[in-house]
């Protein structure tokens, strides 16, 4: 096989999953987005680019080279002649010089005020090394008053040999200050000993249900928590002001739009173990209020956690799912696995380095069913995450339990990353209409390795 094979195939896969992200989202929740009656566009555009290669997306004209916006809405598209016609004194003209125009991407899951608040803290996204991430520590000690929280996160073991980080990887140069960092999947944390004895974590500490308090082989905890275990430490961090809180949704916002991407759906901060509030307290602090003020930047398809279904139901009758152009509700989400990189995935298989574990079913199975029944009788759309080959196949017997219970209609029904399937699962989706909402970061570091792999036996 020739490596640019691989590569090609692997871009074709991207852009396969880009272009399916627009199925996700339920025609119903973006109204706003279909072609504006010609009668309410205005006759002179603000902004016009012309000689580029413009991807349209539509069938009966797939490319052009000029386009015409005013107030933040194409108002023609064709060849510059056509374009130019709808120009007037103030309109400014980019010549793009033959580069391409595409429409906005779609980031099918985000957690758009976590990445944020990521951005303000210690960022450990990318970071290969880990005396990297200690000098990095360190170094925001220095700028830390004592007694003040540590916050950050980012880091993948994966990219530094796999040896997973340890309270005592830190301690000595965090004796006053309590250090909380995630994972980059947001399903293992790492806490110093500082935070572990202010949420009394010790040795006779029992792992709370739907997750896993890592341990040595003596029994101490190592400073690794793992889903709902999170829980322990992060409830003890203060809530992060309503002024960071927005500060956070500007940053990730900019962010977006700097790659491309115009719309998020934004899963909230929710994660196994911890609390469901803090979705709707972002909902009625940041987005109301950005939104009110005009400060919206991207389009946001808001999901809540599904044990609030009853609220979001409430909320849509008396709304809508518009609340305007630029925020919309789009359903609940639940969880039915933890994660493969803090090895809480569900799976019909031992992992190889802890044969004793299969992984963790982190919501109870008949709660998850009943609430799952309830929010898609309201009318709700439902998305729930599952990486482990057998947390997908447990998820694909509820909503054909869902289905016949409730009755055929075109439900939308999501499973989250859908990453790890078995023999035979990846036709069910298909047969039974139900979305596989993957995420190209979640396949990225297996390709990688199977690039590399690849290249050492040439």
């Amino acid at each position: 096989m020739n490596i640019l094979i691989v590569i090609s195939a692997s871009i074709s896969l991207l852009l396969a999953i880009l272009i399916a992200s627009l199925h996700l989202l339920h025609p119903t929740y973006f109204p706003l987005w279909k072609k504006l009656p010609q009668s309410t566009l205005p006759l002179v555009s603000d902004f016009i680019i012309k000689n580029g290669v413009i991807y349209t997306s539509d069938e009966s004209l797939p490319f052009a080279n000029s386009m015409a916006v005013a107030n933040g809405r194409v108002i023609r598209i064709g060849n510059f002649s056509f374009v130019q016609e709808v120009a007037g004194d103030e309109t400014q003209v980019l010549d793009l010089e033959g580069k391409v125009v595409v429409p906005g991407f779609i980031d099918s899951h985000v957690h758009f005020i976590s990445g944020g608040l990521q951005m303000m803290q210690v960022g450990l996204r990318g970071v290969n090394e880990k005396e990297e991430v200690i000098r990095m520590i360190k170094e925001a000690v220095q700028s830390t008053k004592p007694g003040s929280w540590i916050l950050g996160g980012g880091w993948n073991n994966d990219l530094w040999g796999g040896d997973l980080p340890a309270a005592d990887w830190i301690d000595d140069i965090t004796p006053n200050n309590p250090v909380w960092l995630s994972r980059m999947d947001g399903h293992m944390g790492w806490a110093n000993s500082v935070a572990l004895t202010l949420a009394g974590i010790t040795n006779i500490t029992d792992s709370p249900r739907g997750g896993t308090i890592v341990r040595t082989g003596g029994g101490e905890p190592t400073g690794l928590l793992i889903d709902s275990a999170m829980v322990l430490v992060a409830s003890q961090i203060p809530e992060r002001s309503v002024d960071d809180r927005r500060e956070a949704l500007r940053k990730a916002s900019n962010l977006a739009l700097k790659r491309g991407v115009t719309t998020v759906v934004d899963m909230g901060r929710y994660f196994p173990g911890v609390s469901a509030d803090l979705s709707w307290e972002d909902f009625s602090d940041v987005y109301l209020w950005t939104n009110a003020m005009s400060k919206m930047k991207v389009r946001v398809c808001l999901f809540f956690p599904m044990e609030t279904w009853p609220r979001l139901a409430d909320l849509i009758n008396k709304k809508g799912h518009a609340l305007s152009q630029w925020v919309y509700f789009g359903g609940v989400k639940a969880f039915a696995d933890g994660s493969l990189g803090s090895n809480s995935a569900l799976f019909y298989e031992p992992y190889q380095d802890e044969p004793d574990n299969y992984g963790l079913q982190v919501t109870e199975p008949d709660a998850l069913l009943n609430m799952t029944l309830e929010s898609d009788l309201s009318g709700l759309q439902v998305a729930i995450h599952a990486i482990g080959d057998r947390a997908n196949d447990l998820i694909l017997d509820l909503h054909s339990s869902v289905a016949s219970t409730n009755g055929m209609r075109d439900r939308r029904f999501r499973i989250e990353h859908a990453q790890q399937l078995a023999p035979g699962t990846p036709s069910r989706f298909g047969k039974e209409g139900v979305v596989a909402s993957v995420q190209v970061s979640s396949y990225y570091h297996y390709l990688v390795v199977y690039i590399f792999f690849y290249l050492s036996l040439k």
